[in-house]
């Protein structure tokens, strides 16, 4: 009955779901309280009070229409506008209303913004590690994903990889940063070195590519470091943003994509990626949080909370002997693998009620990735487990 498309994604369903509902079975056995899952990255950091005023004054101010109603498939406009402002004003850009397109999130920017520039057979590049559904993303229209492998010593990109994975059929290159899994904040010289391999290989092949850049952690960042705005670096980039973090909004469903006047064609691809938000099924964003966006364009959850669980989790297992990069940003911690096996190691997390996400669903095995995304308490209790789990391993 399934299309034969679906069939791979059935059978390997996500890694990081499935340890979600492994959590839930321990939990009813064991108790909520002992077990310490950190698989998935759901906000626990509630959404700004201001969030929840604006939703019940919008809904006893605003008329049903604007609430509940069809807007234009690009969002309304004066929240488009308010975004670009927004924007303008932090990061010194110069973007209007035509250049904001409000989407069902993030994950469904990336699909408008696929479907508007693929064709079958182009190529999609990304830097391993990366979250997986970027593969089911690209290959829904029949696109190519093409891996570059992680330097491991950084987890910057890496850059002499990327010069031999572009090819005439390169359509677009993805990064993420802040980085899910590794929290790794993308520097302005990472930036100025992939900006210039792809004006090269635009040059060297006469071809036009894309640099898509994923950003739903942009305002997770920790120690003061800067997250450098993307579209000045590169002349053909578009920007996926959500508040699923930066507002603790994850099942709203609320973000927008960044079309610069500066990309090549830029008025056809907002028109051709107005037009795929409507005939992918989304139509427009929810008019709710369009509304609520227009109220708390300048609100963001509290980061301070998520930087107390960084630096608990990380300096309790670093003192343990696990090895792991202090992460700038986002809300998680990439962890080597104290044998080569990440998904063996990651069952042995397990035996001590400790969830984690093998490196290998993220295209970096040797690795496990851990969300702090949890109550502070949560990572206290969770502490002896793991230095029960670097006993095992003989780390110390």
């Amino acid at each position: 009955m399934i299309a034969e498309k679906m069939r791979p994604l059935v059978e390997n369903n996500s890694a990081i779901r499935a340890m979600f509902e492994e959590g839930k079975r321990l939990a009813a056995i064991y108790g909520p309280e002992n077990v310490y899952d950190f698989s998935l990255g759901n906000p626990n950091v509630p959404a700004p009070e201001a969030v929840n005023r604006a939703i019940t004054d919008i809904v006893a101010e605003e008329a049903s229409t604007m609430v509940h109603g069809y807007m234009s498939n690009a969002g309304f406009e004066d929240v488009r506008d308010t975004v670009a402002q927004s924007l303008n004003r932090r990061f010194g850009t110069q973007f209007h209303l035509e250049n904001i397109l409000m989407t069902v999130g993030a994950a469904s920017g990336m699909n408008v913004i696929l479907k508007t520039v693929l064709d079958p057979g182009d190529e999609v590049i990304v830097f391993a590690p990366y979250f997986m559904e970027y593969g089911a993303y690209v290959r829904n229209y029949d696109g190519v994903l093409v891996t570059v492998s992680p330097d491991t010593s950084s987890f910057q990109p890496n850059i002499s990889e990327l010069k031999e994975k572009i090819t005439k059929r390169t359509k677009a290159v993805i990064i993420n940063t802040p980085n899910n899994p590794t929290g790794v904040v993308y520097s302005s010289e990472t930036l100025e070195q992939i900006a210039a391999v792809m004006k090269a290989k635009e040059e060297e092949y006469r071809t036009s590519i894309v640099l898509i850049s994923d950003e739903p952690y942009r305002e997770l960042a920790y120690d003061g470091v800067e997250v450098p705005y993307v579209t000045p670096f590169y002349h053909n980039t578009v920007v996926c943003y959500s508040y699923s973090k930066s507002l603790s909004l994850p099942g709203e469903r609320i973000g927008y994509l960044v079309i610069p006047d500066e990309l090549e064609d830029s008025k056809a691809v907002i028109a051709a990626a107005t037009i795929a938000n409507r005939v992918l099924g989304c139509v427009n964003a929810p008019s709710l949080m369009q509304r609520v966006i227009l109220r708390c364009i300048d609100e963001k959850v509290n980061v301070e909370a998520y930087d107390r669980n960084r630096n608990l989790l990380y300096n309790g297992l670093t003192g343990f002997g696990f090895e792991c990069i202090r992460p700038e940003g986002a809300f998680y911690l990439f962890v080597k693998s104290p044998e080569a096996d990440d998904r063996a190691f990651s069952e042995v997390c397990k035996k001590h009620r400790l969830l984690v996400v093998p490196g290998t669903s993220f295209a970096c095995p040797g690795y496990v990735r851990i969300s702090y995304c949890v109550s502070y308490e949560q990572i206290e209790r969770s502490l002896p487990a793991f230095e029960a789990v670097a006993g095992e391993y003989g780390l110390s």
